[in-house]
């Protein structure tokens, strides 16, 4: 476990240090990089696109620094002015910094919210998080909602539900859990109906080790995915916005608590939450750094493989499989 991710997490709220003055209006927002995720959550606040007028915003990454350049310009040449926000770069490549990681979508994100002139609803986001880390941090042994989700996901495939006015949080979640919890899930997106009913419906055990996460308010068509699912899968989970929060802050504030959940469904695997190195190096690719030294391929050690005859064997008997790694395809003895 990383405690420097909890001690992140729990200073978290009202840690935003950036400017705080609204820009000119129209707005355009567009994300890239490490800013994707918090572009999506704040679409509630501001449509994602590009503006001719007003002021543009263009959050990103070094990894993703050639694709915000591009953005930038364009809204440039619109007509608009251009605020890069980024968590690293040159110095005339960037407006504003925030501080990298998987917690820079909260930076990001109020970042966006003040300069769009919705001070309150960062306020009441700051006030959400920080009851949920009064609630969720290390300490809190006994009805600590985030480890109790967590030991709920722990041996499972969560499968992400959400609203389409939500659509943000499943995404969110998948980061979350993938980075952080090391823990793989899988995102519903679009109409459910058609997934649950098929994949469920025709194929039964796929539903063994399964948890259906819905995210936020549910509408009817949940609802009703939810009614088929209660017979398909192991258990369906509804994580509600926090005291009836609504909009960006409930937004915010549940990616917040899936952070939580995240840190603590890799203590339950004893694994660390931190990034893995692979990941800055692959991150360091990206923003331009020679593919040949960074070390991207696993040790074969280290490759964990199905062994396909086996499972495909299932109640055969597995010493009448011949399972040869060193024979040579194609090629008689």
């Amino acid at each position: 476990m990383s405690t420097h991710l909890l001690t992140l997490l729990e200073t978290l709220p009202g840690s935003y240090s950036g400017p705080t003055r609204p820009e000119d209006a129209p707005y355009g927002l567009v994300g890239s990089g490490e800013g994707t995720l918090a572009a999506h959550l704040a679409q509630t606040l501001v449509a994602s696109s590009l503006t001719r007028s007003g002021t543009q915003f263009v959050l990103s990454s070094p990894d993703a620094a050639a694709l915000a350049t591009d953005y930038a310009d364009l809204a440039s040449v619109a007509g608009a002015q251009v605020r890069r926000v980024a968590t690293g770069g040159t110095p005339e490549e960037i407006d504003t910094l925030v501080p990298g990681g998987p917690l820079a979508t909260y930076h990001f994100a109020q970042f966006v919210a003040h300069a769009t002139g919705h001070i309150e609803d960062a306020q009441a986001a700051d006030a959400l998080i920080a009851d949920l880390a009064a609630r969720c941090a290390p300490h809190v042994t006994e009805n600590n909602p985030a480890r109790d989700l967590a030991w709920s996901l722990w041996g499972r495939l969560p499968l992400l539900l959400a609203a389409p006015d939500a659509d943000a949080l499943p995404h969110a979640w998948q980061q979350l859990l993938g980075r952080t919890g090391k823990t793989l899930s899988v995102p519903l997106i679009g109409d459910p109906l058609p997934l649950v009913t098929g994949a469920f419906e025709a194929q039964h055990e796929k539903g063994d080790a399964k948890v259906a996460v819905i995210l936020g308010d549910a509408d009817d068509t949940l609802l009703l995915a939810r009614e088929v699912l209660e017979s398909r899968i192991d258990e369906i989970i509804h994580v509600p916005y926090p005291d009836g929060a609504v909009g960006y802050p409930a937004q915010l504030a549940l990616w917040y608590f899936g952070a939580w959940v995240a840190a603590y469904l890799a203590e339950r695997y004893g694994a660390s939450a931190a990034d893995q190195p692979v990941l800055g190096r692959a991150q360091g690719v990206m923003s331009g750094e020679d593919r040949e030294q960074a070390r991207l391929a696993a040790p074969r050690d280290d490759l964990r493989r199905t062994n396909v005859v086996k499972d495909w064997a299932d109640d055969q008997d597995l010493d009448d499989v011949e399972l040869d790694e060193d024979e040579d395809d194609g090629d008689e003895e």
